[in-house]
């Protein structure tokens, strides 16, 4: 069963519960007019504004269920629109009620933490998971598997490899040196999902032909020529779910190292993650690979510059076909 409650802790912060169906939630007017406190007339106002001033839209936040309800002394049998989760939040903050307050209070308190450190959790409900058979879905894995992605997005990897090494005898803080000594880590890393080097991944898959170019993530919506230079970013789904779990236990046991403060060199550091992968039956990595990153490189960006003439043809010929059917369609116009 669906329902949503709010209310006050002892410590005065407010909390909303939501039980979900089948991963989503549908009220009613009489529900919503329940949840908040106010009348079934003023909640339809509000549905109406919201309508109204395009907020939502009637196509995607509303559903017809036939409910059984009490009409005089008879139960009738009718169709009632029911409203989604979007609607029912932003009601919430349109609404005069006391509910209503301690929903927008839960609410900028929530989006204020997101705001200020780019993520939220409810820690108790992540504490406290589903019992077996529950209805009730656990987010739990994903939210692990996402914390993977992020520890090893390669940004993150390297100011966290860098912040462990400081501490080798050795360790120099020039930036040649340092991002030398992460290539290979990451090439040793890459190569135990892949059996590639980052040239090699980046050499092997970089093609003009293929859709995307043969990548697999890229960072905004288009791929620019930054993507194709980075061999992560051809890992097929498999590979980047393999690659987060073994950065994730290598960060977690060269960190555990680190903090015993024990005297490493870096060559040792480079000896310790082969030890690691051989004992996590990973194959290692026991030469710089066949292709170096920058012959890597300047193959995929001549790649990407074949790849971005097709993709600005392709775009052309989109828009020339969607002038055909827009002229199409005010000539149909014109003959009625």
């Amino acid at each position: 069963m669906s329902e949503i409650i709010i209310y006050s802790t002892n410590d005065g912060k407010t909390k909303l519960e939501v039980t979900l169906e089948n991963e989503t939630i549908w009220l009613n007017q009489k529900q919503i007019s329940e949840l908040y406190q106010k009348s079934k007339s003023t909640i339809s106002e509000h549905i109406s504004n919201i309508f109204e001033e395009e907020e939502l839209f009637i196509e995607s936040t509303v559903r017809k269920f036939r409910t059984v309800q009490l009409e005089g002394e008879r139960e009738v049998e009718r169709e009632v629109d029911f409203y989604s989760l979007d609607m029912i939040i932003a009601i919430g903050f349109r609404v005069r009620s006391r509910i209503g307050t301690q929903f927008r209070k839960w609410a900028n308190e929530t989006l204020k933490e997101y705001i200020v450190k780019g993520f939220v959790m409810d820690d108790e409900r992540l504490k406290n998971p589903p019992v077996a058979d529950s209805e009730i879905p656990d987010y739990f894995n994903e939210m692990l598997e996402r914390i993977r992605d992020i520890r090893a997005s390669e940004r993150r990897m390297y100011l966290r490899v860098r912040d462990i090494f400081k501490i080798a005898a050795d360790y120099n803080l020039s930036w040649r040196d340092t991002t030398k000594f992460f290539q290979t880590i990451q090439n040793k890393l890459l190569f135990a999902v892949s059996h590639l080097t980052a040239g090699e991944l980046i050499a092997t898959r970089a093609d003009h032909t293929k859709p995307n170019m043969g990548l697999r993530s890229w960072g905004k919506e288009e791929i620019r020529s930054t993507d194709v230079t980075v061999g992560k970013n051809y890992l097929g789904e498999e590979e980047i779910e393999e690659l987060n779990r073994i950065i994730v236990m290598w960060l977690d046991y060269a960190e555990d190292r680190a903090k015993k403060r024990k005297q490493v060199f870096l060559k040792e550091w480079q000896e310790k993650l082969d030890d690691f992968l051989e004992f996590n039956e990973r194959d290692v990595l026991a030469n710089k690979g066949q292709i170096s990153k920058e012959e890597a490189d300047k193959k995929a960006k001549n790649e990407y510059k074949l790849f971005s003439i097709k993709r600005r043809e392709e775009k052309e010929k989109l828009g020339h076909i969607e002038n055909i059917k827009l002229l199409e369609s005010i000539a149909k116009g014109n003959k009625k």
